[in-house]
């Protein structure tokens, strides 16, 4: 099982369509959903901030081993989701992987996830 979080930089000027992206999603969800299924993804939340005037994107994610990758997806919810990100997350900035300490998920949760 893998648990990341971890921080994009979104391009300047972005904002409204960092919120059209996080909306589509949102109005999507069934589909969404669907797609995770293929990517053995147990958990995705994405959260937003604004440190000194500059917006940043985190992805939470609890995802088992050996799913497929969302750039490898035939879901056309995904295929939107990528020209979103090809269009707001800034490819100079290097993802920013935080550090897992601790993970508390109950035995009867982590069996479920399998």
């Amino acid at each position: 099982m893998n648990v990341e979080l971890t921080r994009f930089r979104v391009l300047p000027g972005k904002t409204a369509q960092v919120n059209e992206w996080l909306e589509f999603l949102n109005s999507h969800m069934p589909a969404v959903l669907d797609t995770l299924e293929g990517e053995k993804m147990y958990v995705e939340t994405i959260f937003s901030e604004t440190l000194d005037g500059v917006d940043y994107l985190y992805w939470y994610s609890i995802q088992g081993e050996g799913g497929i990758e969302v750039q490898d997806s035939a879901h056309e919810v995904d295929k939107v989701h990528l020209e979103y990100w090809k269009e707001c997350i800034d490819p100079g900035f290097a993802p920013q992987g935080l550090t897992p300490r601790v993970l508390m998920i109950p035995e009867r949760v982590q069996r479920s996830m399998h």
